[in-house]
């Protein structure tokens, strides 16, 4: 009982082990699909499918003003993003200073760190690479900051401009009259 055996001679399975009812299967060769229940694969997705952020980990020479303000800084960076992932829940000041006070903590800012590099990443269905969320934001929180803060600004979401900002400026987009260049004073 609970072996997987092989058919005899007349061999209806082309010599593939069977699985015998009521046993578990363990390296069998027999795919696991057959015997897990209805929504067993739906539940288990593998979360690191996605798109890759448009900038590297370690490309903060991209945008260096944001560099330099996220070194001396982090903790308003971490602000503007906050208030751009939140749609304006979280203001930038308030961002900031939950940072602020969880840095001298043990260190803890990468909890609040994490918890928004996966926000964005969920947002914009990014991949969890190269690294982990928690260890991007343990290792080397300044480069995941400003990660963040590029991938925003390259999806038209400038954290800089704040919420209110950035929908001031669709609003002015959507109402700007789209003029072609022509020049009225020049004729031939």
């Amino acid at each position: 009982m609970g072996r997987v055996t092989t058919p005899p001679e007349e061999d209806p399975n082309n010599g593939i082990p069977v699985q015998q009812p009521g046993t578990p299967n363990q390296r069998t060769g027999v795919p696991v699909s057959q015997f897990a229940p209805p929504n067993y694969h739906q539940a288990n997705v593998n979360l690191s499918v996605g798109r890759p952020f448009s900038t590297g980990l370690f490309d903060c020479h991209a945008d260096q003003t944001n560099a330099v303000m996220t070194a001396i800084l982090p903790c308003v960076t971490f602000g503007q993003i906050a208030e751009v992932l939140d749609e304006g829940e979280t203001t930038c000041p308030l961002g900031s200073f939950i940072y602020l006070l969880m840095m001298p903590a043990l260190c803890s800012q990468w909890v609040m760190g994490s918890k928004y590099r996966e926000k964005i990443r969920r947002k914009f269905n990014l991949v969890e690479a190269p690294y982990s969320d928690c260890a991007s934001h343990v290792l080397c929180p300044c480069c995941s900051l400003c990660q963040e803060y590029r991938e925003l600004k390259a999806r038209n979401l400038d954290p800089s401009l704040g919420w209110n900002g950035i929908l001031a400026q669709r609003q002015y987009e959507s109402e700007a009259p789209n003029f072609a260049p022509t020049n009225q004073y020049m004729s031939k």
